[in-house]
């Protein structure tokens, strides 16, 4: 395998016809670019495999966060989130430039942007746990945005101000819709669980669940132990994970249930060994 190959796709930006210009050297295209920065501007921007509007959505970006764009054709930006790496297609109509830089997130499960500071108003979007926001004022209970509108203060906190216990941020996403590709309070999938809830923990964490098996924790020797688990370990299948609640209760998005649900971690086991296999691994944070 040469050295370009053994670079993921998802992570880093290159085609055979156009490369981030970090990459020069290290990949082989027609081209190489700098990059321009972009924010999202809607609730939720689905990242796409190709640029079609009935592409598979490999992931989302939420609002505030900034989308590295490498081409724009058409409709369609091809670059990398800047918070996870991951590299697909978005909307033109999605972005925006300049970026104004974070001063707050969203630790809320959900809340709302308001055209005034005042809750009987009709609310302009839903904003998402981990949504990024540029706040520029007070007004009694709410803030204003750099770029408008208001948030209840409340639901917010600062950039730089994390939670301590991710299983309890992914608790709150109990009975949430199962999404493939999502990481959005409306829909999400197993990775988007793991992840959503470290981001608010301040724990880095990569989109797909290879990706996670492969960075997060420390492996546990047997992966067929379950007398072992405890609150916080990660269980991961091929193609599936999930968080211990407790040591005998297992967390995660599945589309088994269709939603984010709690049940007996010897159940799953049991039901997802006939479809995925056994327990690839237990990793501790």
């Amino acid at each position: 395998m040469t050295k370009a190959q053994s670079l993921d796709k998802r992570l880093n930006p290159y085609r055979a016809d156009l490369a981030a210009a970090y990459l020069r050297g290290e990949v082989e295209a027609d081209r190489f670019v700098e990059s321009q920065d972009f924010q999202v501007t809607t609730p939720r921007a689905p990242l796409l495999r190709r640029a079609e509007v009935h592409a598979p959505m490999d992931t989302e970006l939420l609002f505030g966060e900034t989308f590295r764009v490498y081409e724009t054709e058409g409709d369609w930006c091809w670059g990398q989130s800047v918070h996870d790496d991951y590299v697909g297609y978005v909307a033109v109509k999605l972005l925006q430039k300049p970026v104004a830089a974070a001063t707050h997130r969203v630790v809320s499960l959900r809340t709302f942007l308001y055209p005034e500071p005042d809750i009987k108003t009709r609310p302009a979007m839903p904003l998402s746990m981990n949504a990024k926001l540029a706040v520029s004022a007070a007004e009694g209970k709410f803030v204003e945005l750099a770029g408008g509108g208001y948030v209840v203060s409340s639901h917010l906190s600062k950039i730089d101000t994390y939670a301590t216990d991710f299983v309890a941020v992914a608790e709150e996403f109990l009975g949430v819709p199962y999404l493939w590709g999502g990481r959005d309070a409306r829909g999400l999938d197993c990775s988007g669980l793991v992840q959503m809830s470290l981001e608010r923990c301040g724990i880095a964490c990569l989109r797909d669940t290879d990706l996670q098996e492969a960075t997060l924790g420390e492996k546990l020797p047997d992966p067929q132990n379950l007398g072992v688990l405890r609150r916080g370990d990660l269980v991961f299948w091929r193609g599936h994970v999930g968080i211990m609640s407790d040591p005998e209760t297992l967390l995660h998005a599945n589309a088994t249930h269709m939603r984010t649900v709690k049940e007996p971690i010897v159940e799953a086991v049991s039901r997802i060994d006939k479809s995925d296999g056994p327990v690839t691994s237990i990793k501790r944070l």
